[in-house]
């Protein structure tokens, strides 16, 4: 007598499960009530027995196969009994459509989405700690089965792995804030400019003071004369500062700072040095006020400590324009026809195009350039 094998219903919401390993080959002769295949389900494995003894003459579904409820997994008989070719019973679709209606209800009851996946899939996804909703599904009616959890995997591997993950809060994420709306909301227009630093050079060592010092009073006196680079945009108004205050980026620990020199262009070089050092100071220990960090007009940022020659700033909000600035570098310029080593540094100055045009910003770097070449400075 031939003897369907089929895959057993291990609860009320199985409706398919997974053939683990066969526990004998296709010609072995089976007794009856003795282990036949191990199955998968949901969530146990179970051992299925041999419903009569003879032949297990077909295995119809072979190990790690997905298969429904019912269905025919394997065919036992006599050794000379003829059988079919394919032999597989079919679902109980009554039963099957109560199931489905009865696990729908219970997702929605609980207020969760269905996820339809094999058994295999889901014993993968358990092992491997995926998440079945990020999983696309291939199979039948957009099914999740098992190759699919081993692709998504693979696909995952690939990705870098990740060390640490840091919150974006506090200083950084105020940081993020800002220069993300700087960088949607104004047109940045970049220019460089290559300036001469053999006087300046020569001032730091007579006035111990440091390059960034003389920028900041560089940029003070420049603005001045072009009020424009001093200016912020309003709803549709410019308006254009009465003081000139210079905020300069630091890095610390805490992420980064913008201290300001409020009205540098009445300070003088060394009453600058004193300020930034000071605002320096507090910087590193976390200890500037609301007032060290308020009322900037414009901003520098200077990365020339890095060993880095030129880079493109991003404008700090709500000011027009930003300079950025390179290293100090020995290189080779003509002079009268004749060849020379130099001491330059590139500036970088971003503005807003909607404020400023390219020739007035261009004088204003010329201005500072020129300020800078002289090593002379305006006592306050």
């Amino acid at each position: 007598m031939v003897t369907r094998v089929v895959m057993p219903r291990l609860s009320l919401t199985m409706k398919a499960g997974t053939v683990v390993q066969w526990f004998k080959k296709e010609g072995e002769t089976v007794q009856k009530g003795e282990p036949l295949v191990e199955v998968l389900s949901e969530k146990v494995t179970y051992d299925v027995e041999a419903p009569e003894s003879g032949v297990l003459r077909r295995i119809l579904a072979v190990e790690g196969t997905d298969v429904p409820v019912a269905q025919g997994i394997g065919i036992i008989a006599a050794a000379d009994e003829q059988v079919p070719e394919i032999e597989v019973a079919p679902e109980a679709p009554l039963e099957a459509a109560m199931v489905e209606a009865v696990e729908e209800r219970a997702l929605m009851e609980k207020g969760e989405e269905r996820i339809v996946a094999s058994p295999a899939a889901k014993r993968l996804a358990k092992e491997q700690g995926v998440d079945l909703s990020k999983v696309v599904g291939t199979g039948p009616e957009g099914r999740i089965v098992e190759d699919d959890v081993t692709r998504f995997l693979e696909e995952t591997r690939k990705a870098p792995r990740v060390r640490e993950i840091i919150p974006l809060t506090g200083i950084r994420k105020t940081t993020a804030e800002r220069l993300s709306l700087s960088a949607r909301t104004a047109p940045h227009s970049t220019i460089t400019m290559e300036v001469d630093m053999t006087n300046a050079v020569k001032t730091r060592e007579k006035t111990q003071t440091s390059y960034t010092d003389m920028l900041v009073k560089a940029v003070a006196q420049a603005l001045k004369e072009h009020r424009l680079l001093n200016a912020t945009l309003e709803r549709e108004q410019i308006k254009v500062f009465e003081d000139i205050s210079v905020g300069v980026a630091a890095a610390t620990e805490r992420g980064l700072v913008v201290p300001v020199v409020h009205n540098a262009d009445t300070k003088s070089l060394s009453e600058i040095a004193s300020a930034l050092k000071e605002l320096v100071e507090k910087a590193r220990e976390g200890i500037l006020t609301k007032e060290d960090l308020a009322g900037g007009t414009f901003t520098i940022t200077n990365l020339g400590m890095y060993g880095v020659d030129v880079f493109i700033p991003i404008i700090n909000p709500p000011e027009t324009a930003i300079l950025g600035v390179g290293r100090v570098t020995e290189k080779p310029v003509v002079v009268s026809g004749q060849i020379a080593i130099k001491p330059a540094m590139q500036l970088s100055l971003a503005y807003d195009h909607r404020i400023v045009d390219g020739a007035p910003a261009a004088r204003f770097l010329q201005t500072v350039k020129q300020i800078l070449e002289s090593g002379l400075f305006e006592e306050g």
